[in-house]
Order: structure tokens, then C-alpha cells, then sequence
């Protein structure tokens, strides 16, 4: 467990609470993170505090997003009121309400989340920088703790692949739960009140066919694990088949936790099978391979962030001529002269997700339809940012680099546009899957 916890500052506590700035990891049970904060306030005999800060804006969140995140906040303010444990909502971004908070309550130490992404960083940069009591960050997303998996950016998931896999037998334990901390609480945040904060934005409304928070991810889990995880290995590649987990939008959100996740499924299959070792590579090493490139990679949504080549060979030829040319109103609403990648996108739009093949099919056909690699990633990670549950994360901006810049990949023979990029076409996609029936099922309206 302690492999989990970097100290980033360690200094005399003061009189009051352990405060847990949870971010990332949205939940109470499976939470590493709460588990040392709850143990810290035991050893130092303080009362913990669980703080929230709700950012009014946060990179292209929609309505979408702060609906399915507030639902599942509000799960997780009554899981921790039932152990004794107070949870406060803070509204604006951590360092602009944290810091007065935390003088406020004169909180003896800090536990905070790891997250990757360039503007998390910031905050926490910005909240050191303001505060100056203890701080230690836990990371309760990777199996692995990522520090640990490595110390670099690593160039593929074949590099990456064996110091998981090394580590893993230490790490995917059983996930630590913390027991009643005191009294239960009366929950006390208005959360219609803060529902408006959502209802604010623009962009496309709440999804219905998935309920947030813990409860269901824990039930949607089952249910992958009873019906869908059989069959995996081959159905995972057809959009047409029920052969997903759904469980992104949790593992984004921090709703469900990836080690509750492989757990199960390796109690299920301890000795392994086709379905459940390719479902935990796409957990574990392709997810903490995303988790691993942006924490190295700041500039991880720019094309400065491509490998050499793939710069070289995209600058190489930018003169190419393009089949099309579209302007982001034409691509936001579907409006382009390829019907697969029309029914792709209007998916994504009504039901805020998009198969994991189609999204790169997506992605690099917008790169064959810009006359700039950067625009082309820029209005990738726009549109999936804007419309796409599990947006704004790490395997969103990963598989986007592959896409678009050759990112985790290799060189490919050399292609008009791509270069040495892979390319993907619609005749290859015909081949992988039934095309008409996708596009039949997720066409928008006006091109069925």
C-alpha cells in the first residue's frame, strides 16, 4: 500500500483535520487514496475531511459530463456520511477554494489524488506553491503505480508490457476499504442547487441509457462479468456486437476502481483465457500505457508530442492533395460525404460514446481531411472532449496521438497524407466488421 503514496512535502501538522482533495478517484469504497487519508487521521488522531472542488469550467466538459459526475458525487457524499466521514463541495478549481479551506480548518495534512493531465498538474503546482503543510499524492487509478511502472515515457505498449507485468503479481491484490471512522452524518449538500452548474453549459444533454455512480458501476461490472466477458476476445472488434463493457465512463469518473475490476476478473480466471487476458491488457497495460504519456508528455494533445518520424513524414507531405476538406460545424454534426464516419460521430453525439475500432477509424480520417496535422488532433480532441463520456482523460488523448501521430505505433509504407502514419479506409473497415448494418444503426436521421 505504501508503494501507492508519494510525500510530496512533509512538515509539523497543525491542529485540525487529514483533508482528502478527492479528484480524480469519485467514490468511497475501492479508493486507495481515502484508505491512507482515513489511516493518517487514525495515527494522528484527527478527524478526516473529504473535499471536492467543482471547477465551473473544466477543458470541454459539457452538461453531459457534470450530470453524470454530480449524480455520482452525491452517491459517494451518502456512502461516506454512513461511515462518520464529512464531505465538503468546494465551488470553484482547487487552487483558487483549497488553500482557504484548508487555513480555515488549520488541516494537519493533505491526500490527494495522481492525476496525468496537464491542468491537474497545474493545480497541484498551485496549491504547493500556497500552502505549506504535509501533502501526499496516492495513485489509485493504475494497477501499477505509475511512478513505479516507469520512469520515462515509454515508446509502446510492447515496452511497457513486461514492467507490468513483473509487478503485477505484488500489486493486483485485493482493494483496501476503510471501516466506520465515527457517527453517521446527515448528507447536507443542496445537489440541485449544484446541478445548475451543469445546466449551464452548452453542448449535448445527459445520457440515459447508463446511471451513474458506484452502485451501478458495480452492478454494470457484474453483469460484464456474467454476460459479456465470455466471448470477448473476438466480439471486442465488432461494432455490432454487445461485446463492450461499458465500464469507461465509470473508470474515467473514478466511479469504479480498475483494481476492483482486474481483481474480479483474475478471481474468475485465476489461471487466465483468451477473453479475460485480452480484456486486462486494455485495462491494465494499454490504459496505464495512456496514463504513462501524458504524465511524461505535457504537451501530450500537440503534435510537437509525435514521435520524429511521424513529424517528418506528416510534414512531408502536407502538399498531398486531401479527398475533402470539412469545417468543424461539417464534422460536429455529421455532415461529411463518408456515411461510416458520419454514423460514427452521430453515436458519439446522442449516446456519448464511440467502439473503440470506429474512434480510430474517426480520428484519422479528420487527419485525411485537414490540411494541418495540429487542426486535424485539435478538433479530435475538441469533439471527443465535448461529447464523449469517458473525454478528457488520458486514453482519450492517447489513442488520438496514435491516430493522428503515430504515437505507441511504428512506421507504416508510406501512404498520400498519412505518410509512414497507419492509415485506416473504409474498405479495410468493410472487412472487419458489417458497415451497413453500423451505419443503418447510428446514421443520423436526415442520411438514413
Amino acid at each position: 500500500m505504501q508503494e501507492r503514496i508519494r510525500l510530496l512535502r512533509n512538515t509539523l501538522p497543525d491542529s485540525g483535520p487529514v483533508v482528502y482533495w478527492m479528484s480524480r478517484e469519485q467514490r468511497c469504497r475501492d479508493n486507495a487514496a481515502l484508505v491512507h487519508a482515513a489511516a493518517l487521521a487514525s495515527s494522528l488522531q484527527r478527524s478526516l475531511v473529504v473535499v471536492f472542488c467543482l471547477s465551473p469550467s473544466f477543458l470541454a466538459a459539457s452538461w453531459r459530463h457534470y450530470e453524470f459526475m454530480l449524480q455520482g458525487l452525491e452517491e459517494t457524499e451518502q456512502e461516506l456520511a454512513a461511515l462518520g466521514i464529512s464531505f465538503q463541495l468546494l465551488p470553484d478549481a482547487a487552487p483558487k477554494t483549497l488553500p482557504p479551506f484548508l487555513s480555515q480548518q488549520k488541516a494537519a495534512f493533505l491526500v490527494c489524488d495522481l492525476d496525468p493531465l496537464r491542468l491537474k498538474r497545474l493545480w497541484l503546482k498551485e496549491l504547493l506553491a500556497q500552502t505549506s503543510l504535509s501533502v501526499a499524492e496516492v495513485d489509485g487509478h493504475n494497477i501499477v503505480p505509475l511512478w513505479l511502472a516507469s520512469g520515462k515515457r515509454e515508446y509502446a505498449a510492447y515496452t511497457l508490457r513486461p514492467k507490468i507485468h513483473r509487478l503485477l503479481p505484488h500489486f493486483l491484490t485485493a482493494p483496501a476499504s476503510i471501516a466506520v471512522q465515527g457517527p453517521p452524518l446527515a448528507p447536507r449538500i443542496p445537489w440541485e442547487k449544484w446541478r445548475t452548474i451543469g445546466m449551464q453549459h452548452s453542448g449535448p444533454p445527459p445520457v440515459t441509457w447508463l446511471k451513474p455512480g458506484s452502485n451501478a458501476a458495480l452492478r454494470r461490472l457484474d453483469y460484464f462479468l456474467e454476460h459479456t466477458l465470455s466471448g470477448y476476445a473476438w466480439r471486442r472488434n465488432d461494432p455490432n456486437q454487445p461485446g463492450q463493457s461499458q465500464l469507461s465512463p465509470y473508470l474515467h469518473f473514478g466511479q469504479l476502481s480498475p483494481q476492483r475490476v482486474a481483481w474480479e476478473v483474475r478471481r474468475l480466471f485465476p489461471s487466465g483465457s483468451p477473453d479475460s487476458d485480452a480484456f486486462l491488457e486494455e485495462l491494465i497495460v494499454r490504459r496505464e500505457l495512456a496514463d504513462n504519456y501524458c504524465f511524461y508528455t505535457p504537451d501530450y494533445d500537440q503534435t510537437t508530442a509525435f514521435p520524429s518520424w511521424a513529424q517528418a513524414t506528416l510534414k512531408e507531405h502536407l502538399s498531398d492533395p486531401r479527398p475533402a476538406s470539412y469545417l468543424f460545424a461539417q464534422l460536429e454534426t455529421a455532415a461529411t460525404a463518408d456515411p461510416l464516419w458520419n454514423a460514427a460521430q452521430n453515436e458519439l453525439v446522442q449516446t456519448g460514446k464511440m467502439h473503440g475500432y470506429l474512434r480510430m477509424y474517426w480520428a484519422k480520417k479528420i487527419l485525411e481531411w485537414s490540411s494541418q496535422p495540429q487542426e486535424a488532433l485539435e478538433a479530435a480532441v475538441l469533439l471527443n472532449d465535448r461529447y464523449s463520456l469517458d473525454g478528457r482523460d488520458p486514453n482519450g488523448y492517447a489513442g488520438i496521438a496514435w491516430s493522428i501521430g503515430g504515437v505507441h505505433d511504428r512506421p507504416w509504407p508510406s501512404r498520400p497524407v498519412f505518410g509512414k502514419v497507419r492509415s485506416m479506409t473504409f474498405g479495410g473497415a468493410k472487412k472487419k466488421f458489417d458497415t451497413a448494418k453500423y451505419i443503418a444503426a447510428h446514421a443520423p436521421d436526415n442520411q438514413k
